[in-house]
């Protein structure tokens, strides 16, 4: 069954999920966490539709595979196609905000790097991608202004704020719309700050997202599988 999209009203968005877009190291801490160069241009990769999973249901990471580590990140709900679109036509283009989890398999990732090989695998599968609804957009939000965070059995894990952002949205999606059309019910991840870990077993989740006055909050509860 296809993902839908929906809004914390609880309105469904009116297409499937499409691709999910993804960009790596936006956070230039996160980028030495892992002792990753910090990039000069955004660092883009693809989840399909089949890696989303709706946050209200119980995490069921693939933890079999080895590590599993959370990767929260600011999402963005993609309302009109964007193909080579300028930074201002591109932000106007956002239907949504919401939040995501990027699930990585951490030992996957690293033993594939290592043979210099692509690490799809390790980001792209069943349930790497789980998502928040989304606070519908009614104009256009302070691009710089979206403050998240994430924690872990009460304990504060992950704080981002777009302001850290190395690539800020509307020049990120104009820079994606070069590379291929983002189209309605695309969803963008727009990286992870610092402090990604290790997910564990049986743990309580909690994201917020603050997205200022006029456009309301996001927060989603949820749990890992034992």
């Amino acid at each position: 069954m296809s993902f839908v999209p929906r809004f914390t009203n609880g309105q469904a968005f009116s297409q499937a999920l499409g691709k999910i877009v993804c960009v790596g190291r936006n956070y230039a801490e996160h980028a030495r966490e892992l002792d990753n160069p910090v990039p000069g241009a955004p660092l883009l990769f693809i989840k399909p539709a089949s890696s989303a999973v709706d946050i209200d249901e119980p995490l069921k990471a693939q933890f079999e595979r080895g590590e599993v580590h959370f990767e929260a990140e600011l999402a963005l709900l993609i309302g009109m196609p964007l193909t080579g679109a300028t930074p201002q036509a591109a932000q106007r283009a956002v239907a949504g905000l919401g939040l995501a989890l990027d699930l990585t398999l951490r030992d996957v990732q690293a033993t594939l790097k290592d043979k210099g090989h692509p690490w799809e695998i390790a980001k792209a599968f069943d349930g790497a991608c789980p998502l928040t609804p989304f606070a519908p957009l009614e104009g256009e939000p302070d691009w710089q202004a979206l403050h998240f965070t994430l924690d872990i059995d009460d304990e504060r894990r992950q704080t981002g704020n777009s302001a850290d952002m190395l690539f800020a949205i509307p020049e990120l999606l104009a820079e994606m719309s070069r590379h291929f059309t983002l189209m309605p019910g695309d969803v963008v991840l727009t990286g992870t700050p610092a402090g990604v870990g290790v997910l564990p077993r049986g743990a309580e989740i909690s994201l917020v997202l603050a997205a200022g006055a006029s456009h309301g909050a996001v927060e989603a509860i949820t749990r890992t599988a034992d």
